[in-house]
């Protein structure tokens, strides 16, 4: 090959790795927003996903409005059906689990339809140009948190994550205290005991997916 051929494709090679998503580790993510950078997102019909769904400078939406948050649930739902296995709302943010239909991936879609729903009725809150040009009104992050579920082990680590938040953010002291969130569901199916919550493994408390 002649110098001239090898220089370009030296140069070819040195675009592409600049364009190249960066890894990052396992075990370096420590918040919600870098979580969202830089990862592909895992599509595949059938599977259990958790989610991380945030409302944008996370004002006090949710509860609030929670009964407007569930009628927005419950319109989807039916249309582009999907299994809630645990979910947990806080005044602005919630995490859930949710199972997908066998022949589906798309819970890119039914999130936008639950946050468009939700916010149907809302006074527009843009707080960039960008949300202005695209008439966006601004109550969600536009982005969320997306995980899909590898085996069993990682599911219990989620539906604890799930269930111990509102003790981590220092609403309540018991996680049978929080009113909004599967927890007392799953108590009487017997998945956890009525004081679950005591303590909790390392890995979960070390979790963020905030």
């Amino acid at each position: 090959m002649g110098t001239l051929r090898f220089a370009c494709l030296l140069r070819r090679l040195s675009r592409r790795q600049a364009k190249a998503p960066r890894a990052v580790p396992i075990g370096t993510i420590t918040s919600y927003r870098e979580c969202n950078m830089d990862y592909r997102r895992a599509k595949i019909p059938g599977a259990q996903y958790f989610f991380t769904v945030v409302i944008e400078h996370r004002r006090h939406l949710l509860i609030e409005h929670m009964d407007r948050l569930r009628a927005a649930f419950r319109h989807v739902q039916p249309r582009h059906p999907f299994r809630i296995d645990a979910i947990v709302i806080l005044p602005d943010h919630l995490h859930t689990l949710w199972t997908l239909p066998t022949d589906d991936s798309d819970y890119a879609n039914r999130w936008m339809r639950i946050k468009r729903t939700f916010s149907s009725g809302f006074p527009a809150l843009p707080s960039n140009s960008s949300q202005k040009r695209k008439r966006e009104k601004g109550i969600w992050q536009r982005r969320f948190w997306e995980h899909y579920i590898r085996d069993e082990r990682d599911r219990q680590n989620h539906l604890d994550y799930i269930h111990y938040n509102p003790v981590k953010h220092g609403y309540v002291e018991q996680v049978r205290d929080w009113p909004y969130s599967t927890f007392q569901r799953l108590v009487k199916r017997g998945w956890y005991t009525a004081d679950w919550g005591q303590s909790i493994s390392h890995v979960v408390h070390d979790m963020d997916c905030e």
